[in-house]
């Protein structure tokens, strides 16, 4: 692990997203509202999962220092027409280690949730891209151009 022994505690944040390609029968699906297998409710299901990836990321990345997130949001938002869903994952802590790991690892769990809940229905998912697009605190901000 890096030595932060030094550095000074800040409010830091993360935002990272998932973007997750889902088959026109189950983008179709979706449309017409939360999608319910027998798993349980698919949207419900991968944000729980989200939080609960962000929260344990330390456990999963070797390296990473655990840190006590103080806020961990998932929000997944769907365009009307389309068939890919986005997968926002926004963490925050007061601590001397940002939080870009977290909310990297909360999207990734949020997707692979979703492709677990529903592969019953297709096995054509595509988990895109998983990327940061902001964050804040420490010695260097970050934003993503669009």
């Amino acid at each position: 692990m890096v030595d932060i022994g030094g550095k000074p505690v800040t409010r830091r944040t993360a935002h990272a997203a998932a973007v997750v390609l889902l088959p026109r029968p189950v983008a179709g699906r979706l449309r017409r509202g939360e999608i319910v297998t027998k798993k349980g409710a698919v949207l419900q299901a991968a944000v729980l999962a989200g939080i609960i990836g962000a929260k344990k990321t330390s456990e999963l990345i070797p390296l990473c220092h655990p840190l006590p997130l103080e806020d961990c949001k998932i929000e997944i938002t769907a365009p009307k027409n389309g068939r890919e869903l986005v997968i926002h994952c926004r963490v925050a802590t007061q601590a001397k280690t940002g939080v870009e790991m977290e909310a990297l690892t909360g999207a990734s769990v949020a997707a692979l949730t979703l492709y677990d809940m529903v592969k019953a229905l297709s096995h054509g998912i595509v988990i895109k891209e998983i990327r940061l697009l902001e964050k804040t605190g420490g010695k260097k901000h970050f934003r993503a151009k669009p």
